[in-house]
């Protein structure tokens, strides 16, 4: 791929652009038809693991919605599969560990991931999107960043309260620090296994973060967070993602990434200031796609009114796009976007 050409990867570093540059957290999802068409009626693990799909709906969704960046289709927990959990995804809950992480004999028990052995499809993955995916097209790689699985881990399922994740936390910090640590090394494995297979950017989600008050965020996952972020720094662009973390984002973007997204709660132009960040990324709610067009329209237009035209956006959504999201309305959404900020 011509970096002179992505006007994704140009955006990243802050350069001037054609015209603002889309693409849409979950963009290839249950949402498009043509995702469960690949799925069919294979286990969402297993889904994630064939390259041959995976590729598929990564490509189908870069092309049906004529985003300026694929992601690479994937999921935030399998990489604690090869540390030694059980993982299911079940109808109607979702992921599930059947036996969270609980005592030190159990976090001391993992092991630490080598990408090249132990999660070697996500590489050939990447490979296959790569040989189809058009040349001016950025191919986004994709983690989850250590809090968020650590607290999968812990709580063995997606939770309201957080309850066993803080008591280890707050109860056992050195036995936290050892897990954390773990978590950060089997990321960095797997996030180079990508960069080497030739993704262009990488995303960072921290989905669950947000649920930490700012003085916990610092104690207990900054240091880590920044210890991943100088493993992983230097060939690409790393975005770094979160939701409901307003009160955490400069403490977020001190751990290193080049980018920052933004949830839709979050005021997108004052927070850029503030921060002093290259680029930001986002922020519509993406609830706003389930409304009409006229509303679409609206809504975006003041995003790209509040930005200006300023170097360094990124439009995206503040989450994922939702199942019930009709796909003209994405659509919609990204040529609205294009040809509203064409300069």
């Amino acid at each position: 791929m011509s970096e002179q050409i992505s006007v994704f990867l140009r955006a990243c570093r802050g350069e001037p652009v054609p015209h603002t540059p889309i693409w849409l957290n979950r963009q290839a999802g249950r949402y498009m038809r043509e995702y469960h068409e690949v799925k069919g009626d294979l286990p969402s693990l297993a889904f994630f693991k064939d390259p041959e799909r995976a590729a598929r709906v990564t490509l189908d969704a870069q092309r049906i919605l004529g985003v300026d960046a694929a992601i690479l289709f994937a999921d935030l927990l399998p990489i604690l599969e090869p540390m030694g959990m059980s993982l299911d995804y079940l109808p109607g809950t979702g992921p599930v560990f059947e036996r969270p992480l609980r005592n030190a004999a159990d976090i001391d028990a993992l092991r630490v991931v080598v990408a090249e052995q132990d999660t070697a499809y996500i590489g050939d993955t990447v490979a296959r999107i790569l040989d189809d995916l058009p040349t001016d097209i950025a191919l986004i790689g994709f983690a989850g960043a250590p809090f968020t699985l650590a607290s999968y881990a812990v709580e063995g399922r997606g939770s309201r309260n957080y309850v066993w994740v803080k008591k280890l936390m707050y109860e056992q910090p050195e036995l936290w620090d050892r897990l954390m640590q773990k978590l950060v090394d089997s990321v960095a494995s797997y996030v180079a296994l990508q960069i080497a297979a030739g993704v262009h950017a990488v995303q960072l989600f921290d989905s669950w973060v947000g649920c930490l008050s700012r003085a916990d965020y610092l104690r207990y996952v900054a240091g880590h967070t920044r210890n991943l972020m100088a493993k992983i720094r230097g060939t690409v662009p790393i975005i770094y993602f979160a939701a409901g973390n307003g009160h955490l984002l400069r403490d977020m973007f001190a751990t290193g990434p080049d980018v920052m997204a933004l949830d839709w709660r979050t005021p997108l132009r004052e927070t850029w200031d503030e921060l002093g960040v290259t680029a930001v990324q986002g922020n519509l709610d993406p609830i706003v796609l389930c409304a009409d067009r006229a509303t679409v329209a609206e809504q975006a237009s003041a995003i790209l009114t509040e930005v200006g035209g300023r170097d360094g956006h990124i439009f995206n959504l503040g989450h994922g796009i939702i199942p019930e999201t009709p796909v003209d309305n994405v659509k919609f959404l990204v040529d609205f976007v294009h040809e509203q900020s064409a300069r």
